[in-house]
């Protein structure tokens, strides 16, 4: 919900694509998108879902494909990536495994994955 001016107003905001179908929920703040929110694809089903703190990703996230299957699931802190991560094939199998330093860097071991899940190569940062 915005007031006079285009400035948004703090509390629940809901997001909707050009024809007022829901494409995201969640609350603002001082301006700022902040705590959980949801994203949505057009088919309703749900894109993302996280927090976001003084209008950065921050925390726990998590990234759908279209027909429901994972595409990834990481953590951020301040809106830079850390911790482990995992990234996903279409069929759902794992595509890559691996983490992030305090930087948002890749670092230590991270391993690959064919379609079908079989560990193809380890890479180390």
């Amino acid at each position: 919900m915005k007031k006079a001016g285009g400035a948004i107003r703090d509390g629940l905001h809901k997001e909707t694509f050009r024809d007022g179908q829901l494409s995201a929920v969640g609350r603002y703040s001082k301006g700022k998108k902040t705590g959980a929110w949801k994203f949505y694809f057009r088919n309703g089903r749900l894109r993302a879902t996280g927090r976001l703190s003084d209008g950065q990703l921050d925390g726990l996230w998590k990234w759908f494909r279209e027909n429901g299957k994972p595409l990834q699931v990481g953590r951020f802190k301040s809106g830079k990536q850390v911790g482990l991560w995992k990234r996903y094939h279409a069929s759902g199998k794992p595509y890559d495994v691996g983490k992030y330093d305090a930087n948002g860097k890749k670092t230590g071991v991270w391993k690959y994955y064919d379609k079908s899940g079989k560990l193809i190569r380890t890479k180390t940062f």
